[in-house]
């Protein structure tokens, strides 16, 4: 029962503390894995690589998700990243709290 209960309540610590939860349904709508992965690098840099880059930025998850939505160019390499508009602001903020997640 001990067990349960810690468990719950771990659970529940996490959710209220805002944890960032990306599901291949919304990577694929925003079509983000057609140029990133976790944790290799394809056309863009990987999500691994992005979260070490804006480790400490205080400001990074908004940056991020207004990047996802605006699209952007030259901070990984002269290839652009296309703007993500199929995606609402919420969706690119949880995809931006996810990448920053990832160690």
């Amino acid at each position: 029962m001990r067990k349960f209960v810690a468990v719950s309540i771990a659970a529940a610590m996490m959710a209220s503390a805002g944890a960032a939860f990306a599901d291949d349904a919304l990577l694929k709508k925003g079509n983000c894995l057609s140029c990133h992965a976790t944790d290799k690098k394809l056309v863009g840099p990987s999500y691994k690589d992005v979260a070490k880059k804006y480790a400490g930025d205080a400001g990074a998850a908004d940056k991020l998700a207004k990047k996802i939505k605006a699209g952007g160019a030259g901070v990984w390499g002269p290839i652009p990243m296309p703007p993500a508009t199929m995606l609402s602001d919420a969706e690119a903020a949880t995809l931006a709290k996810y990448v920053l997640s990832l160690k």
